[in-house]
């Protein structure tokens, strides 16, 4: 399994774009993205704030992405 580097929130909703999906509404600092099979998730965007290694797993887990294709989209 490959390690992911540190992102910010904008670089993971930039990944996810490439994927497909796109965000559907935001609240506050949080961005809802959807793919048009259905699959949803929830990025948080804070300015200077990395993304911690749980929370993008259960992003990753919410979008049944692996860790290697996310890589390959990044």
């Amino acid at each position: 399994m490959n390690k992911l580097p540190p992102l910010t929130g904008k670089t993971v909703i930039a990944t996810l774009k490439r994927a497909g999906f796109s965000v559907v509404r935001i609240k506050g600092s949080h961005h809802f993205l959807k793919h048009p099979d259905g699959r949803c998730t929830v990025v948080p965007v804070h300015a200077g704030e990395e993304i911690g290694s749980g929370l993008l797993a259960k992003i990753l887990r919410d979008c049944d992405v692996s860790r290697e294709q996310f890589l390959t989209w990044l």
